[in-house]
């Protein structure tokens, strides 16, 4: 859900997908790693979920794979979404009942 949350806001790539995972959510995701994320982009897309594109990069002469939505991604990630939505509300409620309990 939180790369495909990534993808959403816009064509992205590896890399900053990795940077943004490790600078924004450092605490929580630990430090994430190619070999971690990189078979979850390879698993999206070929869901088909993500799609992706070759583009020349000027800094090493390679190339670099590109990230984007598709129309199924989209609905996937509405869903997620509004399954996480749920899923805190649930947690919150039970959180709340301890909270209540324990004064």
């Amino acid at each position: 859900m939180v790369l495909l949350c990534l993808i959403a806001q816009h064509e992205t790539y590896g890399y900053e997908i990795i940077s943004q995972l490790n600078t924004t959510g450092g605490k929580i995701f630990g430090n994430a790693k190619e070999g971690t994320i990189y078979p979850i982009l390879y698993r999206l897309e070929a869901a088909g979920y993500i799609q992706s594109r070759l583009a020349s990069s000027t800094l090493n002469g390679g190339s670099k794979k590109y990230y984007n939505l598709t129309e199924s991604g989209h609905l996937m990630l509405q869903e997620l979404l509004v399954f996480w939505n749920d899923f805190v509300g649930c947690v919150n409620n039970f959180v709340a009942s301890t909270k209540k309990n324990e004064v």
